[in-house]
């Protein structure tokens, strides 16, 4: 099973506003950065999405670490998940992207890992930047 490691963040010009996200995948010497954005999401939706589309763009099951400054992502995936799984994620927001999360990483061996946000480290913040880019281009739409 092939190593991956993707680096993820959302942003959000708002909370909720207009909202971008952008994740690098990242396989040895293989780079590949993903980036988009909405009209109007929370900067947890964008970090979601982030993580889900760096997980739809895998072609085979992989063994993915996560980096992200998203406690959010990494609590729910870490800590939360199974008791939202139990209670069918009844009062838990944003459950489709959740629910979308399942099954996206499914084939997949998921490992996490938190970097403070705004530290300095690199893929952070490069995915920060895109992801704000992003969501400028849908501002004032």
């Amino acid at each position: 099973m092939k190593r991956v490691t993707l680096f993820c963040d959302g942003s959000s010009l708002g909370n909720p506003g207009s909202g971008g996200w952008c994740g690098i995948l990242r396989y040895g010497e293989h780079e590949k950065i993903l980036s988009g954005g909405t009209q109007r999401a929370t900067n947890n939706q964008m970090e979601l999405t982030a993580l889900i589309r760096g997980l739809e763009a895998l072609k085979e099951p992989c063994e993915v670490l996560v980096v992200c400054d998203s406690k959010y992502v990494l609590d729910g995936l870490s800590k939360w998940l199974p008791n939202w799984i139990r209670r069918d994620f009844k009062n838990v927001k944003n459950p489709e992207l959740w629910r979308l999360y399942l099954k996206v990483s499914k084939p997949h061996k998921i490992e996490v890992q938190w970097v403070r946000g705004h530290s300095g480290h690199l893929e952070n913040e490069i995915c920060d930047k895109i992801a704000k880019e992003e969501a400028l281009k849908f501002k004032n739409i």
